[in-house]
């Protein structure tokens, strides 16, 4: 819990009973057929304020066309964006006049930036108009490290990588330090914001739909619905993007070292520039790729269908994905890297080295020669104990919000003091005020 200042308790008691707010998120990191954390993040957060709250809700997102549809109390703005190279289900926004203009227009009360790319900084010059508006970052990827320094890495070598590195946690200081409040997805994350001097920040854990999805809807057929052969091994998982940045080829490769007495067959549930050439690489094993997966229903089917949940992703900032497998009732066989070791304790799965295939092989080998059922159960309880979208809605509304607008209120009161002080007139020299 945020420690609560008068001004923080004011602003809650504002946020939960006077008039309704506006509240706006904005981002380029959504897609409607690429799945992803933020995606589900709209979604629900859609859902929860709509449901639990008085308020209005402007999402501001990328679309093939500029298009508002107004639904209740929940306006969907999508700004029309080229397509991102390599990845076509995403799309970037440049057209930030676009973006000023619908911020304008409605005018939110609080916006919530959720990534860190150009749509921060229009969210920054809106505020500079419209000062009394609330700005809140979601650090939701430690990019630097986890996009800049690893791509850098790959095509120009550790130097000149580390340069760009150092470079981007200037870009991120400069950024988050016009926001009100920023928040991380785990302690971690909150470290290198603290070298660079924000420390108004707080961790919010996200949460998962434990009701739909759980154990219950498993479906013996879904297997052979894939066309995978039948047989007494495991059925691996993943579901996610399929690219460099997840590590889908490891997955792959993994499966490759798997001995075919095993008896083991996996499905790839997601989209991405990764995924036709995986499968034209993986033609000769028992691998599906089923493509991104639109219904939540589906997708929770097909977790609780399966028998292992696996995945190489070394730079998972929460990991959603890993706690709806478990909600499912799956073991997890990952990486020691990023969040992994936080969703993944002992006895709900294994981890092994980042990158090291072999491992990650023989850690299936020994979840399904152990007590595979007995881990997915234990997951499962630790969801359900943990986490949920409802708290974590609740933490944001009711703690983040409400100390990012006394921020907001506090700098308000600044500038008028500063203005009265620098208005009033000058005493005569040998006088002194009262």
């Amino acid at each position: 819990m945020l420690q609560q200042t008068g001004a923080a308790l004011a602003a809650e008691a504002d946020l939960r009973a006077g008039a309704p707010k506006i509240l706006c998120d904005l981002t380029q990191s959504y897609s409607p057929a690429g799945g992803g954390g933020i995606s589900t993040y709209l979604r629900e957060k859609r859902d929860y304020v709509l449901r639990e709250t008085p308020h209005h809700l402007l999402q501001i997102v990328p679309g093939p066309e500029d298009r508002v549809t107004v639904n209740g109390r929940h306006i969907f703005a999508e700004v029309g964006a080229d397509p991102v190279r390599g990845s076509p289900n995403y799309r970037f926004i440049l057209r930030t006049g676009v973006v000023r203009d619908l911020l304008a227009q409605y005018q939110p009360d609080v916006i919530e930036s959720l990534c860190p790319w150009v749509l921060p900084w229009t969210a920054i010059h809106h505020r500079r108009a419209f000062p009394e508006t609330t700005l809140i970052a979601g650090y939701r990827t430690d990019f630097p490290n986890a996009h800049v320094y690893r791509v850098g890495a790959e095509k120009f070598g550790d130097t000149v990588a580390r340069g760009l590195r150092w470079l981007s946690y200037g870009y991120a200081e400069i950024t988050y330090r016009d926001f009100d409040w920023v928040y991380t997805l785990s302690e971690a994350a909150r470290e290198p914001l603290a070298r660079r001097g924000i420390h108004q920040t707080s961790v919010l854990p996200l949460g998962v739909a434990t009701t739909l999805f759980n154990p219950g809807r498993r479906d013996p057929g879904y297997r052979a619905e894939l066309g995978l052969p039948a047989g007494e091994g495991p059925l691996l998982i993943y579901a996610g993007r399929i690219d460099n940045e997840k590590r889908a080829d490891r997955l792959v490769e993994m499966f490759r070292r798997l001995p075919a007495s095993l008896g083991a067959a996996m499905v790839m549930i997601g989209d991405g520039k990764l995924r036709a050439p995986l499968a034209a690489a993986a033609a000769d094993l028992p691998i599906a790729f089923t493509g991104f997966e639109k219904d939540r229903a589906g997708l929770a089917r097909a977790l609780a269908s399966s028998d292992i949940y696996v995945s190489a992703m070394a730079d998972e900032t929460f990991g959603v994905s890993v706690l709806e497998a478990q909600a499912a009732g799956l073991p997890v066989v990952g990486v020691s890297g990023g969040a992994m070791p936080d969703r993944v304790p002992g006895g709900l799965g294994l981890l092994g080295p980042v990158d090291d295939v072999a491992a990650m092989a023989r850690n299936v080998e020994a979840v399904w020669a152990g007590d595979p059922r007995g881990m997915g159960r234990r997951a499962r309880d630790m969801v359900v104990a943990g986490f949920g979208w409802d708290r974590t809605f609740a933490r944001l509304l009711g703690d983040i919000y409400p100390a990012a607008m006394a921020v907001t209120a506090d700098r308000i009161a600044r500038r008028h003091a500063n203005r009265f002080a620098s208005a009033r007139p000058s005493l005569p020299a040998g006088l002194v005020a009262a």
